[in-house]
């Protein structure tokens, strides 16, 4: 309040300074009809509504994501694998032509069990396929032969060894299969 004369602004207007404001109580009470009453619950109760949906939505997308990254980590490495079982191949075919005990031989036998146990460390499991029954999410028929030594749909040979990681099928095993008549 600006000061004129030694008098401020509302002294000049001849206000009373001495009165406060009137109390809480004196003012007028503006009391809701009972359908604004209604209208505002239910507006308070669509709000309520969406928040919970929209939280339910964010927890959802949350885990989503969560699972989805969790995913990426356990088979980021498929292709890596995939270009590394060729060579497991190959150990394999050297170890079965040479069955002779030498150096060399003992040194390729090293090396192949150090990248089995690479693999194995990051989840690569081998699918067994002899001797086991035929299991089409596992295992690759490439031949039928009849035989009454084993039991229909038995695994007699493994052409091939067949790799998953975790739960996820890497290459399934190439196997020739048992058709008998016998039952």
């Amino acid at each position: 309040m600006a000061r004129t004369n030694g008098k401020t602004e509302v002294e000049e207007q001849g206000l009373d300074t001495e009165h406060e404001l009137p109390a809480a109580d004196e003012k007028e009470q503006v009391t809701p009809s009972a359908s604004e009453v209604d209208q505002l619950r239910a507006e308070r109760d669509s709000l309520l509504g969406r928040l919970a949906r929209m939280q339910a939505d964010f927890e959802n997308a949350r885990k989503r994501a969560a699972k989805e990254q969790q995913e990426y980590r356990d088979y980021a490495l498929v292709d890596a694998i995939k270009t590394l079982i060729p060579v497991l191949d190959s150990f394999q075919r050297a170890l079965q032509t040479s069955p002779e005990k030498s150096e060399f031989h003992a040194g390729v036998e090293l090396i192949h069990k150090q990248l089995q146990d690479a693999l194995a460390k990051i989840g690569v499991r081998e699918i067994l396929a002899k001797g086991e029954q035929f299991d089409p999410r596992f295992h690759e028929a490439i031949e039928m032969v009849d035989t009454e030594d084993a039991e229909d749909h038995q695994v007699l040979e493994e052409l091939q060894r067949g790799y998953k990681l975790k739960d996820r099928l890497l290459r399934p095993a190439m196997v020739k299969v048992a058709r008998n008549s016998r039952r």
